[in-house]
C-alpha cells in the first residue's frame, strides 16, 4: 500500500510526526486521533472526500496499517483511528521519515550549519544527514535571490524527488520558528488547476459559475452551451476549490478580466463551507468574493423537498453557515438541524432542459 498517496494517511502521519517528531525513547502509547478532527484537518469535507478516506481507512486497517475505532453502538461509523506501535517504524519508513544513524547524528551535531539550520544541532528530526546538507548548500549558495517557484520544482531540484518537499513540510523541520518554504527555501503549495468550460460567445460578458461535483459540473456545462447564461462553468472539485481558487486569475484573464463568481455544492454542513472559505482565499488574491447561485439552490430545495438523506458522520451542521444563502437561509438550515442533507445532483440536466427561459435569472 502506497501510504503517501492517501491523502488520510498523509495528515494522519503528518499529525504523529508532529507528536513523535522529537521525542525521546519509544511510545509507550499509540498515537489516535479522533475520525471527524482528522478528516477536518485534513480538510476532507466533501461527501466525495469523506467516502475515498473511509475506504482508505479501512484498507488500511486490513492491511495492519491502522486500527479503527467504531461509534458506540453505530459500528458502521469510525469514531478513532489509531497507529499501532508495531507499524511506527513502517510509516515512517513510508514517507521517508528514517532516525538518523549515530554516525549521521554525530555529523549533525558538528556540522556548520547556517543560521536557518542551525536548531537541527539540537532537534531530534529523523531527517538524513544527507538531505539536510542539501538543504544547507541551497540557503549557503544565494536561495533569497531566487524566484519563489511551486514547491515540487524545488523539491526536484533539491532532492532529485518532486514529492519529499511535502513530506518535509509537515515535519518538525519547519515548525514555526524554523524553516520557512518562502522565505527559505523560494518555493510555494501550488493548488490544482481548475477544469473549466467557455460559455458560448453571446456569455463573454456573464458570470461564471462553479459547481462542487463533477456530474452537475458536466450537466451545467452541457446547459451552459444552450442557454448561455455564464461565460464560464468551473469544475471546483469539492474542497481542493479552495486551495485551487488562485487559479480564477488565469480563467479571468483567458475570458478578459474579472466576474462576478456564483457557486452551487451540495446543500449541507460540508457543502456550504466550502465556498465560504473560498471567498476568504480570495479576497488574499484580490479576487471576487464567492456568492451563491440562488436560482440553483431553490432548484434543489425544491426537487429535494421530501427526500433529504440522513448524513451521520457529516461535518458539524452551523446555522452561520447558511447565512451566506441569504433569503434561503432559514429553509436550509430547516434540513441541516434536521441532521440531513440534499446532493446537487438533485437538479440534473434533464431538469435543467425543461426550463423555460423565463426561470433563468
Amino acid at each position: 500500500m502506497n501510504l503517501p498517496r492517501l491523502p488520510i494517511a498523509a495528515e494522519l502521519f503528518a499529525q504523529w510526526q508532529r507528536a513523535r517528531g522529537e521525542r525521546i525513547g519509544p511510545a509507550s502509547r499509540p498515537f489516535s486521533r479522533a475520525w471527524e478532527e482528522l478528516l477536518e484537518d485534513a480538510r476532507l469535507v466533501s461527501a466525495t472526500e469523506r467516502s475515498d478516506a473511509e475506504r482508505d481507512a479501512r484498507a488500511m486497517e486490513a492491511g495492519g496499517w491502522a486500527e479503527l475505532k467504531p461509534v458506540r453502538y453505530r459500528p458502521h461509523l469510525i469514531d478513532r483511528i489509531l497507529i499501532p506501535l508495531a507499524m511506527e517504524v513502517g510509516w515512517g519508513e513510508a514517507f521517508g521519515f528514517v532516525a538518523p544513524t549515530d554516525e549521521e547524528a554525530r555529523q549533525i551535531r558538528e556540522f556548520a550549519w547556517e543560521p536557518a539550520l542551525s536548531f537541527v544541532r539540537e532537534a531530534r528530526l529523523n531527517v538524513p544527514f544527507m538531505e539536510l546538507r542539501q538543504l544547507n548548500d541551497f540557503i549557503k549558495d544565494g536561495a533569497c535571490n531566487r524566484e519563489i517557484v511551486p514547491i515540487k520544482e524545488r523539491s526536484l531540484q533539491l532532492f532529485g524527488d518532486e514529492k519529499r518537499l511535502d513530506a518535509l513540510l509537515v515535519s518538525a523541520l519547519f515548525r514555526e520558528g524554523r524553516l520557512d518554504e518562502r522565505h527559505d527555501l523560494r518555493c510555494e503549495v501550488i493548488g490544482v488547476p481548475l477544469g473549466w468550460k467557455r460559455g458560448p460567445s453571446t456569455a463573454a460578458a456573464q458570470p461564471i459559475l462553479v459547481i462542487e461535483n463533477a456530474a452537475t459540473w458536466h450537466s451545467y456545462s452541457c446547459w451552459n452551451v444552450e442557454r448561455g447564461l455564464f461565460s464560464a462553468v468551473v469544475y471546483g472539485d469539492g474542497n481542493r476549490f479552495v486551495e485551487g481558487i488562485r487559479h480564477l486569475q488565469d480563467i479571468f484573464q483567458e475570458l478578459g478580466g474579472l466576474r462576478r463568481v456564483f457557486y452551487f455544492g451540495d446543500l449541507d454542513a460540508a457543502g456550504l463551507q466550502i465556498p465560504q472559505r473560498a471567498s476568504a482565499k480570495a479576497a488574499v488574491h484580490t479576487l471576487p468574493r464567492v456568492e451563491p447561485h440562488l436560482p440553483s439552490y431553490r432548484w434543489l430545495l425544491e426537487l429535494g423537498r421530501g427526500k433529504g438523506v440522513v448524513w451521520e458522520a457529516g461535518v458539524e451542521a452551523r446555522r452561520e453557515d447558511c447565512e451566506w444563502l441569504g433569503e434561503l437561509s432559514g429553509e436550509a438550515w430547516e434540513i441541516l438541524a434536521a441532521g440531513q442533507r440534499l446532493a446537487q445532483e438533485h437538479v440534473s440536466l434533464e431538469f435543467l432542459q425543461s426550463l423555460p427561459v423565463s426561470a433563468q435569472a
